[in-house]
């Protein structure tokens, strides 16, 4: 195997684990994310983890990142929890940086 093949499969391989570890950080911010909502509406435990797990699914679809911000200004405003979508946004970028931070993703 030539040189210029090794180094084009280490760069496929490195591509691969950053695209794995990107995965794995957007799956723990939406976690993280929907857990913050949970606790505003007052859910705890298993129904705090239900309700999270939500926001991890919501992620396979087109436009994500609007889904789950409208998912949750949404449940808030049904339980008269007074939260804008700024914020909303302000958050899950937070919990985007402590994702990374935890999975040792991409900064």
């Amino acid at each position: 195997m030539s040189s210029f093949d090794e180094r084009e499969q280490s760069f496929e391989r490195k591509f691969q684990h950053d695209q794995e570890l990107a995965f794995k950080a957007r799956a723990r911010r939406n976690r993280l994310f929907g857990l913050w909502v949970a606790g505003h509406l007052g859910l705890s435990g298993e129904a705090a983890d239900a309700y999270a797990h939500d926001f991890v699914e919501a992620d396979a679809v087109k436009r994500a990142d609007e889904r789950i911000i409208a998912k949750a200004a949404d449940d808030l405003a049904r339980k008269h929890v007074a939260v804008d979508a700024v914020r909303l946004r302000v958050e899950l970028d937070r919990f985007a940086a402590e994702a990374r931070r935890q999975v040792g993703g991409p900064k």
